[in-house]
């Protein structure tokens, strides 16, 4: 912002500095030169004033979309915690019955192995 005010500051002390050269050195008579810094002024303050409006636009404009980003990221985040909720609703029935799978084949796997000893011991 700074970087900002100081190019406008430059431009305008540029543009006051050309226009105090251009009158000093210009031959016209006082009636001319009064009308012209008279419309150049004018000039300047609407230019001024178009700046001015510019600006406050532009902040109001970046403080309302600033807003508007912190509401948008307050629903992101309110929908990704119901999404995550509804995930893990979702996924623990199916956990339980593969626990209850893993158990089964454990039980499983544990009555073979009682068989194959068994039929080891009888071979022997």
């Amino acid at each position: 912002m700074a970087n900002g005010k100081s190019l406008a500051l430059g431009v305008l002390f540029g543009a006051a500095v050309g226009a105090a050269a251009t009158l000093l050195t210009t031959p016209t008579s006082g009636k001319d030169l009064r009308t012209k810094v008279k419309d150049q002024s004018i000039e300047w303050k609407e230019l001024l004033e178009n700046l001015k409006q510019d600006g406050l636009r532009l902040k109001n404009q970046i403080a309302a979309t600033s807003k508007e980003g912190v509401s948008l990221m307050k629903d992101l985040t309110h929908e990704m915690k119901n999404s995550i909720v509804e995930w893990k609703e979702s996924v623990e029935p199916h956990q339980q019955n593969i626990h209850q799978y893993l158990e089964q084949i454990e039980s499983s796997l544990k009555d073979l192995e009682e068989k194959v000893n068994a039929g080891k011991n009888k071979e022997e």
